[in-house]
């Protein structure tokens, strides 16, 4: 759920894993890249676009899913930028 509201935000091109595929969650026969979760916090890593101000693009990220964070912070890293044809 929290990488579909992610994957919708404007500015957001693609959830990223980090450069060593770090941020991740571990589910059944998969593992979900970008998004991790513990006690404390929520942490997400994207990758956004360039035409857009990258603090609008975390800060939508951080609303889309505070409400799923369970009074977690959400941290948000953008970890690339690119720009869109």
């Amino acid at each position: 759920m929290i990488a579909q509201r992610v994957r919708a935000c404007s500015g957001v091109i693609r959830l990223s894993g980090g450069p060593f595929g770090t941020v991740a969650t571990y589910m059944p026969g998969e593992r979900l890249l970008g998004v991790s979760v513990n006690d404390r916090v929520v942490e997400i890593a994207i990758v956004a676009r360039m035409d857009r101000p990258l603090p609008e693009t975390a800060d939508d990220v951080r609303q889309a899913v505070t409400d799923l964070a369970g009074g977690r912070r959400v941290n948000v890293r953008i970890d690339d930028i690119v720009e869109e044809p």
